[in-house]
């Protein structure tokens, strides 16, 4: 068996392992039933059909079909413009309030794209802070500081 498109083998690999990740924490707790779930059931739910997916995807990448394609080199820097704004809005929060972090976080995840452009993620940050202070802090209450320390002192 060869693996023709490398990059659906992985991922589909990758599916596989968070899946079974997944459903393997949502053991350790109450399951449930379908009408009144316990708080591993989502949990538990999510892995299964990630891994399902993961082997459908893994299995797709050996059909004679496929698309021949390889790994590429890992792109390091993407991965760190990626994940780093994301630990960043959470060292933020508290000082700058979530309207300042939210555009932090999305301008500095948004140059990670070969697309980027200032007009593209001033918009998606200004989408985004509208969603955001609409669900969590209007609807669901969440007490969170909406402007710099020092703007509300």
């Amino acid at each position: 068996m060869q693996i023709r498109n490398q990059k659906d083998f992985w991922a589909g690999l990758m599916y596989v392992a968070f899946g079974a990740g997944f459903a393997l924490v949502g053991r350790g707790y109450a399951l449930g039933t379908a009408e009144r779930m316990g708080p591993g059931y989502f949990p538990a739910i999510v892995g299964m059909v990630l891994v399902v997916i993961g082997i459908g995807v893994a299995f797709g990448a050996l059909a004679k079909t496929a698309a021949v394609e390889k790994v590429g080199k890992f792109a390091w820097s993407t991965l760190l413009l990626i994940v780093g704004p994301v630990v960043l809005f959470g060292l933020v929060l508290e000082p700058l309030g979530l309207v300042a972090s939210l555009v932090l976080l999305v301008c500095i995840s948004s140059y990670a794209s070969h697309e980027f452009g200032w007009k593209a993620a001033l918009g998606n940050a200004a989408a985004l802070v509208a969603l955001s202070l609409s669900v969590f802090v209007y609807l669901l209450d969440l007490q969170f500081p909406l402007w710099p320390a020092f703007v509300t002192a």
